[in-house]
């Protein structure tokens, strides 16, 4: 599953000199609710470098009897340590920052800490004053401290669009730590180009996300999102053409995370899921690294 001696890795197309990021699997991809025992087994046989971990998927693993230095103990000797926290939400306004969201958002910081992840995922679905926006992430990046990233993820269907919007909160918050999350089927949606990657800098992409879109758009977009994403190469995103994108913008990212956000793809069972999104986000990364 993994390359072979001397050969290149996939994600080099997206490392600096003489590096590559890992290629992760993201919690979703393997659906909402999977023992973190049977995710473990399944991101490592399917040949992934890593493992996304949502605040949901570590409350259930805690319930069923593991702590945080287990899980990372755990996810490490298998070789696919976890790399990836998520998703912090509900931090626009005092009213959504409700007990529930507050508890996530701290128990993602835990996460980040617990298993020496420098970045966690974070996103706003509230349609608000992109100057409130701006504040309010500026807030987050506080609380979470300098010592982690607030990876800000734009989507079409939410307050913070597009790169152009993400370009303008990065900038006007003026945080060190805040930084920016890439993902095919969002770029897609939103009517992406290379072009539009010149409102962020290529420092700041700390994640990509592999994945792809179908030919029409759902409605509402949205659940098309959150369970009717393809494999990436297997659609009409040009992930390839986004990922070369990247590449020639400089961006360097910590990880490249797979997100197959698909219920057909959960119902084949973990183990067909992972190894289907491996081997998609594998040929499309040859493929962009291909001149």
């Amino acid at each position: 599953m993994s390359p072979s001696a001397g050969s290149p890795a996939p994600t080099a197309v997206l490392g600096p000199a003489g590096s590559a990021p890992p290629l992760v699997l993201s919690s979703y991809t393997l659906g909402t609710r999977v023992a973190f025992p049977d995710r473990v087994r399944a991101a490592a046989a399917a040949g992934f470098e890593g493992i996304g971990l949502r605040a949901e998927n570590y409350w259930d693993a805690i319930e069923a009897g593991l702590d945080g230095p287990a899980m990372a103990e755990i996810a490490a000797s298998a070789g696919v340590p976890v790399l990836e926290v998520e998703y912090v939400t509900g931090w626009g306004t005092a009213a959504d920052r409700t007990p529930e969201q507050q508890r996530k958002e701290r128990t993602v910081v835990e996460m980040a800490r617990t298993f020496g992840v420098r970045h966690l995922n974070a996103g706003l679905l509230e349609h608000l004053p992109v100057e409130q926006i701006t504040e309010e992430f500026a807030g987050l990046c506080d609380r979470v401290g300098p010592e982690l990233t607030v990876a800000l993820e734009f989507m079409p269907y939410s307050g913070v669009p597009d790169l152009a919007t993400t370009g303008r909160i990065l900038r006007d918050a003026g945080r060190s730590n805040g930084a920016v999350i890439v993902d095919v089927w969002h770029w897609a949606r939103s009517g992406m180009t290379a072009a539009d990657l010149a409102a962020v800098p290529a420092a700041a992409i700390v994640a990509v996300q592999l994945c792809d879109v179908q030919a029409t758009p759902m409605d509402p977009l949205r659940a098309e999102s959150l369970g009717h994403r393809l494999p990436p190469g297997q659609g009409y995103g040009d992930a390839a053409g986004m990922v070369r994108a990247l590449h020639e913008h400089g961006a360097t990212p910590a990880v490249v995370t797979v997100e197959v956000i698909s219920d057909a793809l959960v119902a084949q069972g973990v183990d067909q899921a992972a190894a289907v999104s491996h081997a998609a986000a594998v040929d499309v990364l040859r493929s962009a690294a291909t001149p």
